[in-house]
């Protein structure tokens, strides 16, 4: 109800203004006219944004900005747009504000849509200007952190890290990152020591725990590696496939042989691709190398599908039709139209297609010489 109010009070501060501006046409009369409608517009969205209504709120700093593009209404509607989640329109808005006239939290902003849209480049060069003005936000020297590692520039990124550090080492944002560019830079047992310092700070996380693991097999302490995997793989729900397999292959080198088998057999169960995604795949897989002309990987592809769906009659029926037609071994087609036919016969209703296909293939079989002649692999 608020906003409406407000609304109403513009709509009728317009008219009156409007009467106004029909007995002088001078500029210092308009001036005002403008001024103070462009205050009522920035207000009402004010009100609107204060009930987290963004939806009226844009609305209003839309039409401010329409009337006057200033830092002011710049800075309004960006914000706006950063809570709808609009990050190109925020970074569109604010890339152009003067840096002076830039809020702290207009800046954070700024940087902040380019990290969501995944543009690192441009994170980084409004990240790094923003923290030569707020060295101390360390939600963004973190952010820079890892963004100079994903540049594959991990040093620089140790250095935004350990600049901040000098002056406040509790941070655990910043340490996680500092500690995953350490890791990225190779430098395992600086990364151990800020993983360390982590957990001491209760960050007892699973990317900590593992990472710090991780840390520790490279330096060949494999107790420290073993005391760090358990607790994460067990944070995990025991779904982590490359932890399974990690702790396992750490208990076996340090004599837990039973243990560690149990660690790769789960590893290996949760490596397992889903059935359902493969038999899609190496069955599309077939029919594409067929259709190019490449036989051979057509019929590799299928074999593949096979594996994942052993009883697909018509899989076995290209199969049979790709090696007898195109390739040279006439006695593996044969087999594989035997086991076309085999499970064909076991359909109670073959449809019509299905039955020409069984046809053709008792046709050929029906003639020895067909398959003679050929080496069997």
């Amino acid at each position: 109800m608020k906003h409406q109010s407000v609304t109403i009070f513009i709509l009728a501060l317009v008219s009156v203004l409007s009467a106004k501006g029909e007995v002088s046409a001078k500029k210092k009369v308009v001036e005002p006219v403008v001024a103070d409608t462009l205050t009522l517009l920035v207000q009402a969205g004010d009100s609107c944004m204060q009930e987290s209504n963004t939806f009226e709120a844009l609305k209003y700093f839309q039409q401010a900005y329409a009337r006057c593009d200033s830092s002011l209404t710049r800075i309004k509607l960006a914000d706006c747009y950063y809570k709808r989640g609009n990050y190109l329109q925020t970074a569109n808005l604010l890339k152009n504000v003067p840096g002076g006239d830039l809020t702290h939290e207009a800046f954070r902003e700024l940087a902040l849509s380019y990290q969501k849209m995944g543009e690192n480049e441009a994170f980084i060069y409004w990240a790094s200007n923003l923290t030569t003005r707020f060295p101390m936000d360390g939600e963004i020297v973190a952010g820079l952190t890892l963004a100079h590692a994903r540049a594959n520039q991990p040093e620089k990124g140790i250095i935004c890290g350990m600049k901040y550090c000098q002056r406040d080492t509790t941070n655990i944002l910043v340490n996680r990152a500092l500690a995953d560019a350490w890791f990225m830079n190779r430098d395992f047992r600086a990364a151990s020591k800020i993983y360390e310092r982590l957990l001491q700070q209760g960050d007892s996380t699973f990317n900590t725990l593992y990472s710090a693991g991780m840390c520790y097999t490279r330096l060949d302490s494999l107790e420290l590696a073993y005391k760090h995997f358990v607790p994460a793989f067990l944070l995990s729900g025991m779904q982590h496939a490359g932890c399974a397999y990690r702790l396992g292959v750490v208990c076996v080198d340090t004599g837990r042989l039973d243990e560690g088998i149990g660690y790769l057999d789960l590893a290996t169960k949760l490596l397992l691709p889903d059935t359902t995604t493969m038999k899609a795949i190496t069955l599309s897989q077939g029919e594409a190398y067929y259709l190019m002309g490449q036989y051979a990987q057509a019929v590799e592809a299928w074999k593949q599908h096979l594996a994942y769906n052993p009883n697909s009659i018509a899989t076995h029926y290209n199969i049979a039709n790709a090696i007898y037609y195109y390739l040279p071994d006439r006695k593996q087609a044969k087999t594989y139209y035997e086991r076309f036919l085999e499970l064909a016969r076991q359909e109670p209703n073959p449809n019509a297609q299905l039955q020409e296909m069984m046809a053709k293939a008792e046709e050929l079989l029906r003639q020895p010489n067909n398959f003679k002649g050929a080496k069997s692999k």
